[in-house]
């Protein structure tokens, strides 16, 4: 009969055995996806701990997970949900020190073997260990990723990892909440091998021998200068933050122990991830301001401050947001795209991709690349197949550059993709995407020609950024496999996939493409049929009143700074050159005679664009560009606008308050309009697609957060003065009457 103690640990999913006189100590938590941690699976751990100490046959101990892909995914975060104020936080991570201090001080060597996802308090929790192992797989990965919740480590890895691997690789990690894979972790010095899968646990009991015996011997030194210049760009909320810490900053890593070097060091530090995150994410600054406590004073009072900063992050709103928009998109990850959960994709095999430009070749990459599948292309002529080998060509030579490929396995994926100008390869296709000129009628025309070559269970799905998918599905004589796949530029870096649905689109074709997106790692969500669909549609107004702006005389760099500041990542004139004036201008016309005067673009940019001034693209636009890089605005694009170069100092919150609040206006009408499932689909669309500030936690928690009454009389303020373009959506209308919020059941 168990004792209590033991069902406690088969609770929490921890067991215990003993080989050869190593405790082996196995975490495989009951009912639960992944393992996690929590105050009682780290009494649990402890006590094992303290029954291999008792036992005289015991000389060491390794550490392992029952899980298939992977080790400990982190905290429990619906966990610090129920916590109630910042001293209960405080006390859970001040708990979780005095754990891993006493398994960082146990009098056996403890090995941890990895595999699969080691994040977050997970890895806080191998930090402690004496010796590290993880496996070369594609599933295992390493990171502190709890700045994207806006929290800290709170079990003690903002002194461990700097201790461990040096304060600048360590700040790089911790700030960005970035992922390492094994071979990166081992460079930087955070595991001390990376082995195969199936050597782990036979390699891991060997180590922890050795260890026990003294013939193994761990030096350790910092390793992380070389390894941190050579980190990639990563999309999603870790790229927010990608490149607060650069090698020029750090050019002496040994100023790290030099008190007055260190001083210069962080002061900067600060000074750079200020200019990053414009004083928004609290998290950065605080995770700054406490590995520098355990620097300068000792790691007791670096623990103590971490556990304080902790306590503190998890009460504040935008941790609150962070961890909305974290739920909201591993709910979405859980979900086919359809009503019915029962509906199960069917297997693409290979993907044919129309059109071989900058979206073509990107939708190559993604499909050929990260889902792994044949791709075939097509374009009308040699040059443009030509230029979508290219581009995912330069894709991988980034991957290869950033050491996280080498070039044998970059070739090996770029003969994934192949590419021609007819529909040769086109007959075994499972997924069609197209990607070309946005015109009906072009497009209805290359629905027929690959309906002839296709098979009958082929899907159709087009890359259109504001085309009805409805209106593509009349061309078609399969409309129910008719969907649409729309892909955000660059297709390899932005996070977010939308799928539209039309009334007749199949269940099965839906959850099939939302299967894909994933595969391609995508946060995907769903929408419904209508011109612009979601983001193409709330930001339509939000660039026109931002054109709106120029037109009364703002100035263009006041006025990107004034959306900069409020949170997005570049400035709408910004983001207007990259999209290219020329396209704007093209879907303007298409929203305007969908929703009327209210969405009119005003005529302020017409001399623009015949001036030729198309953006990026052209190396001319409202910036001028030299090498594809942005320099400074072109004083002669002022003589194109009205006011000419006589520009006019707006007020930068009214000008931020002005642009915002149209997107968020759109985004309530589309949810009332039944475009949007959900405000949560609202929310993580905004933020992923079209850089919505994380931070507010998207339009329809930004709405809450203001209170829909005090949305609505700002919205009747601009109305009144800049006329009905302004008009307030009808279902805020409605909520405001409710005294609702959109989030409210």
């Amino acid at each position: 009969m168990a004792t209590k103690q033991e069902a406690v640990e088969a609770k929490q999913g921890l067991s215990y055995d003993v080989t050869n006189g190593v405790a082996v100590i196995t975490v495989d938590q009951p009912g639960a996806p992944v393992n996690t941690l929590s105050p009682e699976v780290g009494t649990a751990f402890t006590t094992l701990l303290q029954q291999a100490e008792r036992d005289p046959e015991v000389k060491a101990v390794v550490f392992i997970s029952g899980k298939k892909d992977n080790f400990v995914a982190g905290a429990n975060i619906d966990f610090l949900q129920t916590l109630k104020t910042p001293a209960e936080v405080e006390a859970i991570s001040r708990g979780a020190h005095e754990q891993f201090d006493r398994l960082e001080s146990f009098s056996k060597p403890v090995v941890a073997a990895i595999h699969g996802a080691c994040l977050g308090g997970g890895l806080e929790w191998v930090l402690a260990c004496h010796y590290r192992i993880v496996t070369d797989s594609p599933k295992s990965v390493v990171g502190l990723p709890e700045t994207q919740l806006g929290l800290i480590p709170g079990a003690g890895g903002t002194q461990r990892l700097p201790a461990l691997i040096g304060a600048q690789a360590a700040l790089d990690l911790i700030l960005t909440g970035k992922n390492v894979k094994p071979s990166k972790a081992k460079k930087l010095g955070i595991v001390d091998e990376v082995v195969p899968v199936p050597m782990l646990k036979d390699l891991a009991l060997k180590r922890a021998a050795e260890l026990a015996a003294g013939t193994l011997k761990v030096e350790r030194a910092h390793q992380g200068f070389k390894a941190v210049a050579q980190s990639g760009k990563k999309k999603g909320l870790a790229g927010l933050f990608q490149g607060l810490i650069s090698k020029d900053l750090w050019a002496e890593a040994a100023l790290e122990d030099n008190p007055l070097g260190r001083k210069v060091l962080f002061d900067q530090a600060k000074k750079a991830l200020l200019k990053k995150t414009r004083g928004k994410y609290p998290a950065q600054e605080k995770a700054l301001q406490v590995i520098r406590v355990g620097l300068e004073s000792g790691r007791k009072a670096g623990l103590e401050a971490e556990a304080k900063a902790f306590g503190e992050l998890v009460f504040t709103d935008v941790s609150k947001r962070l961890v909305e928009i974290f739920f909201a998109t591993t709910a979405l990850k859980k979900e086919n795209g359809t009503a019915n959960a029962s509906v199960k994709p069917r297997e693409v095999k290979k993907v044919g991709v129309l059109g071989g430009g900058l979206m073509g070749g990107g939708i190559a990459y993604v499909a050929g690349v990260l889902q792994g599948v044949p791709v075939r292309v097509k374009d009308r002529d040699d040059a443009g197949a030509g230029r979508a080998l290219k581009q995912v060509q330069t894709v991988l030579d980034e991957r290869v550059k950033r050491r996280s490929l080498t070039h044998r396995e970059a070739n090996a994926k770029l003969s994934n993709i192949t590419a021609g100008t007819d529909y040769s390869g086109f007959k075994s296709v499972d997924l069609i995407i197209e990607a070309v000129f946005e015109d009906l009628k072009l497009k209805h025309q290359v629905i027929a020609e690959v309906e002839a070559v296709t098979g009958e269970n082929t899907i159709f799905a087009s890359n259109t950024s504001s085309l009805p998918i409805g209106e593509l599905a009349k061309g078609s004589k399969r409309p129910s496999q008719v969907i649409g796949m729309h892909y955000f530029s660059p297709v390899h870096k932005m996070p977010l996939l939308e799928i539209i649905t039309h009334p007749g689109t199949a269940e099965w074709v839906t959850a099939t493409c939302v299967d894909v997106g994933k595969k391609q790692g995508k946060t995907v969500i769903v929408v419904n049929d209508g011109p612009g669909f979601y983001t193409s549609r709330i930001l339509a107004p939000y660039m026109n009143e931002a054109a709106y702006l120029l037109a009364e005389g703002a100035d263009i760099v006041q006025l990107d700074k004034a959306l900069v500041d409020f949170g997005f990542p570049v400035g709408p004139i910004t983001l207007l050159d990259e999209v290219g004036i020329d396209v704007a201008q093209k879907v303007g016309p298409i929203m305007e005679a969908a929703f009327g005067k209210r969405m009119a673009a005003p005529k302020a940019l017409e001399g623009v664009v015949s001036d030729g001034r198309l953006g990026r693209k052209t190396n001319k636009g409202f910036y001028l560009y030299e090498n594809g890089k942005k320099k400074e605005v072109d004083p002669q694009v002022y003589l194109l606008l009205p006011h000419g170069k006589d520009r006019k100092s707006l007020d930068a919150s009214e000008m931020a308050e002005r642009v915002a609040l149209q997107m968020v206006n759109e985004a309530i009408r589309c949810l009332g309009e039944g475009i949007l499932r959900s405000p949560r689909d609202g929310d993580v669309g905004a933020i992923f697609g079209l850089g919505f500030p994380p931070f507010l936690g998207g339009p329809f928690r930004y709405a809450d957060a203001l209170g829909p009454a005090n949305l609505l009389r700002k919205l009747e303020h601009y109305q009144d003065k800049y006329g009905e373009r302004f008009t307030p959506a009808p279902l805020l209308v409605e909520k405001v009457r409710a005294g609702k919020g959109f989030h409210e059941a």
